[in-house]
């Protein structure tokens, strides 16, 4: 087993990460085969940002996460504020300044290898890597081509998308058909035909000046709240409501929000370009808002020192 240096990383130069109780380097951090995420994707997570030394929202994203494990009744192993810390040693440990962060709460492991989820307890995994981007930088400078998927996003009487779960199958089949059909990224409905989200982004578009995203059958995004936050405070209207294909088609401006990434202009939708351009004028103003909030450290945890 490799040992740790000063600041907690490993002389072999692996990254650190939290494991059950333990920072560990990363060729240790291992979860049993019998665990219940890997056997039935019984889970919840959640990712963060650092940037500038600063975890963005980290707050909001624990509070997120709660809400999660009392949906799906997993107990965490630890207190919230017990979470928080570890989150933030774990960046520290890394010596990150711009980090992704992802954090995994299992009902764990027991017995029984079948459905009963009586008697476990949870397992939590916490890591950091270098920011990360779902997106390439320069194709999100210039726009991403999306279409409309045929996979349907899983739908709110099955599971809640609100809960923040590791079932993913239906997100990676949906984004197969873009890398299929030669387009960036995929835009999914739920049933009924509404669009939701994209995986791993949520969508909104501009039109007449005016800001829409998607009600409901959708993950409440921590970006997503905070573009609706700067349009209330750069007086940008805005309407949380359904979308279908033909207002995405005939929107001024689309564009999508995420951890990885923050805000993404849309240039086209099967193959309709966007009419406004990109980055259209009402995008290019939340944007700006948003770098830079992020640059000046706004609602951010420091990361320097011990948590």
């Amino acid at each position: 087993m490799a040992t740790k240096g000063l600041l907690g990383r490993t002389e072999t130069g692996l990254r650190t990460a939290f494991v059950n109780g333990s920072f560990v380097s990363e060729d240790d951090a291992k979860l049993s085969v019998f665990d219940r995420g890997i056997l039935h994707g019984d889970a919840v997570f959640e990712t963060a940002f650092a940037w500038n030394g600063r975890i963005f929202k980290l707050d909001q994203h624990l509070s997120r996460i709660a809400r999660s494990l009392k949906v799906v009744r997993i107990e965490l192993p630890m207190s919230l504020d017990e979470l928080k810390s570890t989150i933030v040693e774990v960046v520290r440990r890394n010596e990150l300044q711009n980090a992704y962060i992802k954090w995994i709460v299992t009902r764990g492991v027991g017995n029984n290898v079948l459905l009963d989820p009586t008697g476990l307890v949870a397992s939590v995994v916490v890591f950091a890597r270098e920011y990360l981007y779902l997106t390439d930088p320069k194709k999100a400078r210039d726009g991403i081509t999306t279409t409309l998927s045929q996979t349907r996003r899983t739908p709110h009487e099955s599971l809640d998308p609100r809960i923040k779960n590791i079932n993913y199958l239906n997100l990676v089949m949906a984004r197969m058909e873009a890398v299929d059909g030669g387009y960036d990224e995929v835009l999914m409905m739920d049933a009924k035909g509404h669009i939701t989200e994209a995986p791993g982004y949520n969508v909104f578009a501009v039109r007449d000046g005016t800001v829409h995203t998607p009600a409901r059958g959708i993950l409440e995004g921590i970006t997503r709240e905070t573009v609706l936050e700067i349009c209330d405070a750069l007086k940008i209207p805005f309407l949380l409501t359904d979308l279908l294909p033909y207002d995405l088609y005939n929107a001024d401006e689309i564009f999508l929000t995420s951890t990885a990434g923050g805000l993404i202009p849309v240039r086209s939708v099967d193959r309709r370009e966007v009419s406004a351009g990109v980055p259209g004028p009402t995008f290019a103003r939340i944007r700006d808002a948003y770098t830079e909030m992020i640059e000046r450290g706004e609602h951010g945890t420091p990361v320097s020192g011990r948590a």
